[in-house]
């Protein structure tokens, strides 16, 4: 089981990310469109840099949502291999079949 402070502080980073995204976004277009002239973008590149670093996505960590472990994280399933592999032995899992021989 992974930390508690490291899953909370994991969380408050993806509702900063959701909640700054569309900012962020508007930001990140003014900064690529060429067409504005250079101090407009220079601003917008300015403001991006003042804005919380946890409200970019890709501080977001992906966990286990079993264990919370952040390291062999299956997105689809939204598990670590050994959260799947023990909800797959206890049969918790649908459509997976653990082998034996």
């Amino acid at each position: 089981m992974a930390k508690k402070s490291a899953i909370e502080t994991n969380e408050r980073r993806r509702k900063l990310s959701q909640s700054k995204a569309a900012k962020r976004a508007s930001l990140k277009a003014i900064v690529n469109d060429k067409t504005l002239p250079i101090e407009e973008r220079f601003a917008a590149t300015l403001k991006l840099a003042q804005m919380p670093r946890n409200s970019a996505k890709i501080r977001v960590r992906n966990r286990c949502e079993v264990t919370g472990r952040p390291r062999a994280f299956y997105r689809k399933l939204k598990m670590s291999r050994v959260a799947l592999r023990e909800l797959g032995s206890q049969g918790l899992v649908p459509g997976l079949v653990k082998s034996s021989w």
